[in-house]
């Protein structure tokens, strides 16, 4: 048990507490590109990976199929991504970013970026190493 504040605050509910700012800090960063989180999931992931089957890019994002579906639908109506028919399967469907999709993929890395940097302000360099190794071990 770790006691940040006096109040018998537990570890779990210290990290929870931090993923809630944290995810709402993110949110308010996302807020200029009218994206939700799990749009700006897909730019990033489409945007590491490239051009991406919709069951691949659901197992990057780690949703269900038909959630990715959603997501590539919404981002198609917005000029971000485009479907296209995959050469070496006729039946299988591509999904690839835009110059559109893009330039609004990196806007947003930047500015999320500048966000966790802005958050991360307060811990010294050492701290920032230490809290980084922690949570790349959590992760697994």
């Amino acid at each position: 048990m770790i006691e940040p504040d006096g109040d018998d605050e537990t570890l779990a509910e210290a990290f929870w507490a931090v993923a809630r700012r944290v995810r709402h800090r993110t949110r308010d960063a996302l807020a200029p590109w009218d994206v939700t989180p799990s749009q700006a999931r897909a730019l990033a992931a489409l945007t590491r990976h490239g051009v991406l089957r919709p069951g691949a890019l659901a197992e990057h994002l780690r949703i269900a199929p038909r959630s990715a579906t959603e997501v590539v639908d919404d981002l198609q109506a917005r000029g971000l991504v485009e479907r296209r028919p995959d050469p070496n399967d006729r039946r299988a469907t591509l999904v690839a970013l835009t110059a559109e999709g893009t330039r609004t993929g990196s806007a947003i890395r930047a500015a999320r970026q500048a966000e966790a940097d802005r958050f991360f302000a307060d811990l010294d360099p050492v701290d920032r190493d230490e809290l980084a190794r922690i949570l790349r071990t959590l992760r697994g």
